[in-house]
C-alpha cells in the first residue's frame, strides 16, 4: 500500500494514469482532472461525510461542498482494460474519481469497500441504461388546492375614489 500525502493522492496533479486512494485513511485531499477549470485541475477533498472541491473557473476560486448522501452511488466504469471507480453525483462535474488505472481484483475489492464506507450502492456503469425522464410537477399545482384550480379567480376591478369629502374615522 503506498502513503498519501496530505497535499495530494497517489499521482502528481494533472496526471490522470494512475490515482489509488485508500478507502480506510480519510479525509484525504487530491488533484483530479478538471476539463472546466484553469490550469485543468481541481482539488477535491474526501471525507465520510461530504466532499469539498475546489478550482478556480476564469480566476474565480470556488468551493463547492457536497454531503456524500447525495450522491448517486459508486460506479465502476470503463471497459477489461481500463477500468475507473467514481463516485457519482447526478450533476457530471461533481462526480469524483477514487481508484484510476488498477487490476481487476483491486477494483473490485476497492468497489465495495468504497461502497460500504459511503453507505451508497454500488452501480455499474456499463450495464446501467439511463432512466426515462421523469415528468416535472406542474409549478401552479403546488401553490394551490385542487379544488381551487376549477374555481375562477376573481376580477381586478378599479375601486370607487371619493375626493373632497370628510373623512370619517371610526375609533374604539
Amino acid at each position: 500500500m503506498r502513503r498519501q500525502t496530505a497535499t495530494c493522492g497517489v499521482a502528481p496533479a494533472g496526471s490522470s494514469r494512475s490515482l489509488r486512494l485508500d478507502p480506510l485513511s480519510l479525509p484525504v485531499r487530491f488533484d483530479a482532472h478538471d476539463p472546466r477549470a484553469d490550469g485543468h485541475t481541481r482539488q477535491i477533498e474526501l471525507h465520510r461525510e461530504r466532499v469539498v472541491l475546489r478550482r478556480a473557473v476564469r480566476g474565480m476560486q470556488m468551493a463547492i461542498n457536497v454531503r456524500v448522501s447525495d450522491f448517486t452511488g459508486v460506479a465502476l466504469r470503463g471497459n477489461d482494460e481500463a477500468q475507473v471507480l467514481v463516485l457519482v453525483h447526478r450533476d457530471p462535474s461533481l462526480s469524483v474519481p477514487l481508484l484510476v488505472g488498477a487490476e481487476a481484483d483491486e477494483v473490485l475489492e476497492a468497489w465495495s469497500t468504497w461502497s460500504e464506507i459511503f453507505a451508497l450502492p454500488q452501480l455499474d456503469e456499463g450495464a446501467r441504461k439511463p432512466a426515462a425522464r421523469r415528468r416535472r410537477a406542474n409549478a401552479i399545482r403546488a401553490r394551490r388546492p385542487k379544488f381551487l384550480m376549477r374555481r375562477r379567480t376573481g376580477i381586478a376591478r378599479e375601486l370607487p375614489v371619493h375626493r373632497e369629502e370628510r373623512e370619517i374615522i371610526a375609533r374604539n
